[in-house]
């Protein structure tokens, strides 16, 4: 029977704070790696996530006792970048309007566009209770530091529906997801495609052969520790490609943590040529359970079709491979409709505390909503498939 208990609430400046174990006691359980203690440590040890970067760690605990009975990682913002959510024309909004948007408190595994983010909760108490201890604990926090409001981002969506309605105002963002519906082959995959669709995925795929191109999926072990400074490399170049809108956050001391201490929950797609032994270009993966999560990906130079293969045909003869259920391949890029990946909506979940900021979202933020459905529905409709699904 489970029993009401004061709890003690603790906020933290570092994941080094908390020990492992408590934390992974009630993150390893969950479907994402996302809030599992080493990731989110290694964020930081690195310095990708630091005050320096903008991100000042304050992490909520409860206790009963000795026992850690909830969590969650948080964060004071004082800019958005990072959050893939997009609310700077809301902050613009408000510093015209003399209103102070920043600082405000984030809770997300950050600068990673993936559905996951929740309180962990400790199945053995009233995790209700825990819950709503929490949510009454962030209300204080943010009251008590003078912060515009609290922001839950890339929410799972079973959790979010535990939350006390009307609390949060949800946003809704298009994002794209690949389910495995239980594909034993890859030309299982191909077979709802209309056939021109198919022809151009086979096409794609033969055209690393014909090349002398050769793709390899390494997981675990087989990672080698080595292969984080090509990956860093890699990623560097990507992003150069991208001018004032990349999205570099992360330093090469996190590419070498991750390689080191976080290869049980990645997988590396490897291209090689011939004529080298060094890879010719790289994506990087995150995976758990029956969940895969495309991250990172970049290449010595530019091959036509290449990226693809890297990131969507590959991993997706992985996953077939493996009996991963779901392949988030990350945020952007509409011709991953082409793919066979679905428009779907993530939500983030918005709490004001500055009355303004509160009454412009509440009345705007239906009609966004809206628009987004339809956006994704017009996407959908582009889906190649011969038939309805």
């Amino acid at each position: 029977m489970k029993h009401a208990t004061p709890w003690q609430i603790r906020w933290h400046r570092a994941m080094a704070d908390i020990d492992q174990t408590d934390w992974d006691r009630l993150a390893l359980p969950l479907a994402t790696p996302l809030l599992e203690w080493e990731w989110l440590h290694q964020l930081e040890a690195s310095g990708s996530i630091a005050p320096g970067t903008g991100w000042h760690p304050r992490h909520l605990t409860v206790w009963q006792g000795d026992r850690l009975v909830g969590a969650a990682p948080f964060y004071i913002k004082t800019h958005s970048d990072g959050e893939f959510v997009y609310d700077q024309w809301w902050a613009r909004w408000a510093s015209d309007a003399g209103i102070a948007y920043y600082p405000k408190l984030i809770g997300m595994s950050p600068v990673t566009p993936a559905v996951g983010y929740r309180f962990l909760l400790d199945p053995s108490v009233d995790g209700a209770a825990v819950q709503e201890a929490m949510l009454t604990a962030v209300d204080a926090f943010c009251a008590k530091t003078g912060l515009s409001g609290s922001h839950l981002l890339f929410v799972d969506p079973e959790w979010a529906a535990t939350l006390p309605v009307g609390r949060f105002f949800a946003w809704h963002h298009q994002s794209f997801l690949w389910r495995n519906p239980g594909y034993a082959t890859f030309e299982d995959y191909l077979q709802p495609f209309k056939s021109s669709q198919r022809r151009n995925i086979r096409r794609e795929c033969r055209q690393m052969a014909h090349m002398g191109i050769t793709i390899r999926a390494l997981s675990g072990d087989a990672i080698a520790p080595a292969m984080a400074e090509r990956m860093y490399h890699f990623y560097l170049n990507t992003n150069a490609q991208f001018g004032p809108w990349a999205a570099r956050y992360l330093n090469r001391t996190f590419f070498k943590a991750m390689f080191a201490h976080c290869r049980q929950r990645l997988l590396l797609i490897a291209a090689y040529h011939p004529s080298s032994d060094e890879p010719l270009a790289l994506s990087l993966l995150l995976r758990k359970g029956p969940q895969l999560i495309g991250r990172y990906w970049g290449c010595a130079h530019t091959i036509k079709d290449l990226h693809f293969n890297m990131c969507f045909y590959a991993p997706i003869q992985w996953a077939i491979d493996n009996g991963i259920e779901s392949f988030d391949p990350g945020a952007g890029s509409p011709h991953k409709i082409y793919r066979g990946f679905t428009a779907v909506a993530n939500t983030s979940l918005h709490r004001f505390y500055e009355p303004h900021l509160r009454l412009l979202f509440g009345r705007f933020i239906g009609d966004i909503n809206q628009v987004e459905q339809a956006n994704i529905e017009a996407l959908n409709e582009q889906l190649p498939y011969a038939a309805a699904r």
